[in-house]
């Protein structure tokens, strides 16, 4: 099992501040480094210093890690036009030499569109939009250079455009799709994804979304291994109750509320969490860290989770 590090920069945190947390998670040992794209806090607080656009964001980490892969848990396709995400994807895919994962959804926190001015159109039109999104972004990278793209949707109209410039990872960088809907969401996993993930689900939601998955791979004639199986929780690791308990309190959280809902405990409570995806099909488990300024707790997880989870 590989583990990636997933930060809410929303939440409040400043460039500076995931640049840290980028290079600790590389020189740890993890997988990748990944961030949501929202542009509100939710819950209390103030949110400073304020949003951090993802892409500007990872554009710049890419330049400052050498072998972290670098991704979006995920974009919203409310925030971006298809053919611009395209480019900037494969710009920042470039920049990272070839290490950048796109994990693209509908988008569905409307107070951050209203806070900014950014269209919400009901969610049925969000997912029609999605996947007009999907089949423009995939068929820009993947067309040969030299030849044009063209696309007609009820959305997006692409018309004989050069599909430029190209990203450095062929046909182009790996797609993460997510969700928890029972049948379309599936169905975009198994036509466009290179891995799809499910976030923040008990074990046996998680078990029954992966056997859907699996089954729309199989009706679209792809064999279901060929899909990444991933998941997302949030981590609160420590050696002992005092130091359980105090990285709880920093981020809100009730520590029997994380033990049930998260990963949450001693690195043995943690890895024996992890071995139960594992025997899912999990290969990817994203670790939601939500206090970035504790690089400690990153290393603990570095030191006394990640060696022992190539055996899980």
């Amino acid at each position: 099992m590989l583990l990636r590090i997933f930060t809410e920069p929303q939440q409040g945190a400043s460039y500076d501040a995931l640049v840290a947390v980028a290079k600790a998670s590389e020189d740890l040992g993890f997988d990748a480094f990944f961030r949501s794209d929202h542009y509100l806090r939710m819950g209390d607080g103030d949110g400073l210093p304020g949003p951090t656009d993802a892409w500007v964001t990872l554009a710049g980490i890419a330049r400052e890690t050498n072998r972290i892969r670098l991704g979006t848990l995920v974009t919203s396709a409310t925030f971006r036009l298809p053919g611009p995400l395209a480019i900037t994807v494969a710009e920042v895919d470039a920049m990272s030499g070839g290490r950048v994962e796109l994990g693209l959804g509908a988008g569905w926190y409307e107070a951050e569109h209203t806070a900014y001015g950014i269209p919400f159109p009901p969610l049925g039109e969000r997912f029609e939009r999605l996947e007009e999104q999907l089949a423009i972004v995939t068929g820009l990278w993947s067309t040969p250079v030299g030849d044009r793209f063209g696309f007609t949707g009820c959305h997006y109209q692409v018309s004989d455009s050069p599909a430029l410039p190209k990203p450095v990872q062929r046909p182009g960088p790996p797609i993460i799709i997510g969700g928890g809907g029972p049948a379309r969401t599936p169905r975009l996993a198994a036509t466009f994804g290179s891995e799809f993930n499910l976030a923040f689900c008990p074990l046996e939601v998680t078990g029954d979304q992966f056997e859907r998955v699996r089954a729309a791979c199989e009706v679209a004639g792809r064999d279901p291994g060929s899909l990444v199986l991933s998941a997302a929780q949030v981590v609160c690791c420590g050696r002992d109750e005092v130091e359980i308990a105090g990285r709880a309190a920093a981020i809100g959280r009730e520590v029997a509320e994380l033990r049930e809902h998260g990963l949450c405990g001693t690195p043995d409570e943690v890895l024996s969490k992890l071995a139960a995806y594992t025997a899912l099909g999990a290969e990817r488990i994203y670790l939601q860290i939500l206090d970035v300024a504790d690089l400690d707790h990153l290393a603990l997880i570095g030191e006394a989770v990640l060696p022992h989870c190539a055996a899980l």
